[in-house]
């Protein structure tokens, strides 16, 4: 159990096909985080690579190439401290996945920006701020602190 103020080693973050936050929010924290927090994504469902991720992480430096989509199922880890939730779907799969385990299961409500319209670039948006969301989130969440400089 981590509960607030203390950093979990090992967090899953879990959203419906594990193919826009979910995977966002991994390499987030991978990004924030290097060594220090294992890492891993999956969803209720298969999806697909979703090539917007794929552009506005490459917008600060992350490389989404090694990302594969896997269902909950197709995890062959466990023993995770937090799992965080970012769609309702993947709430309720968390809860029922992790009923006899004393792991914390945290929602945290993020919009789906595969349903956004409009051009390219509002679409890009939407995905940014989705992105933007998550790096916040992530980072007060786990307490993140800049490098010292020097």
């Amino acid at each position: 159990m981590t509960g607030p103020g203390l950093r979990p080693s090992a967090v899953l973050f879990v959203c419906g096909m594990n193919s826009v936050r979910s995977p966002m929010a991994e390499a987030l924290t991978e990004m924030l985080f290097p060594g220090q927090v294992y890492v891993r994504s999956a969803g209720v469902r298969a999806g697909k690579v979703d090539p917007f991720v794929d552009s506005v992480m490459a917008e600060i430096g992350v490389d989404m190439a090694r990302h594969h989509p896997k269902t909950f199922e197709e995890l062959d880890e466990s023993g995770f401290d937090l799992v965080v939730t970012l769609a309702p779907e993947a709430h309720h799969k968390a809860l029922d996945e992790t009923r006899t385990e004393s792991v914390d299961v945290e929602y945290w409500p993020t919009m789906d920006p595969t349903l956004a319209t409009g051009s390219r670039e509002q679409i890009l948006n939407e995905y940014r701020a989705v992105r933007d969301q998550l790096m916040l989130r992530i980072k007060k969440r786990l307490d993140w602190a800049p490098p010292p400089s020097g």
